[in-house]
């Protein structure tokens, strides 16, 4: 789905922890696709997806990782779904100190889920694509711009569009290049 100049383009992933079976293919799916080089290895650890999981109850919730927190929350609420007790801790989908999940384990970097954008753009996110359940579905929508967005968009193009003015288009271009490589 385009989005128009007035609107951007939404992704999600929706998850209905009914249908979820806990099978892990998601972690899997996730590991294999950002290994280096592309699907030589399969590590949950370096998943951008983890199912947390009570099998005693057969109650399984896939969590994305979402952004990094250089500290931990101070909110420890308790939610009580179906009659069982969860931690809001169990579906957060932050980096934080206060748990090892969504941590690249060998660089202890922070994980985030990329909607595993790529080129060509994939038509889904892998975990999507692997999960036979349909416990996740990913939804596009278009969602209008804020005001801000629209004025920060305008700043821009007048930012680049003075540099332009002043160094030229292919200078702009290679400093652009360079600092994308950095």
């Amino acid at each position: 789905m385009k989005a128009g100049l007035n609107a951007k383009t939404v992704k999600e992933i929706k998850v209905n922890i009914d249908k979820c079976t806990g099978c892990r293919a998601c972690e899997m799916a996730c590991s294999a696709y950002h290994a280096q080089p592309r699907y030589s290895s399969v590590n949950p650890a370096r998943s951008r997806i983890r199912v947390v999981a009570n099998e005693l109850n057969d109650e399984y919730v896939p969590i994305r990782a979402g952004d990094y927190t250089p500290a931990e929350c101070n909110g420890r609420h308790v939610y009580t779904i179906n009659g069982k007790d969860y931690s809001e801790c169990s579906f957060c989908g932050a980096s934080c100190p206060s748990r090892n999940y969504f941590v690249e384990p060998d660089s202890g970097l922070p994980l985030k889920c990329d909607m595993c954008e790529s080129v060509p753009p994939l038509a889904e996110p892998m975990c999507v694509a692997v999960c036979e359940s349909g416990a996740l579905t990913y939804v596009e929508r278009a969602e209008p711009r804020k005001e801000k967005e629209q004025d920060k968009r305008g700043q821009m193009e007048v930012g680049l569009e003075s540099l332009v003015n002043q160094f030229g288009m292919k200078a702009v271009f290679e400093g652009l290049t360079r600092m994308s490589k950095s």
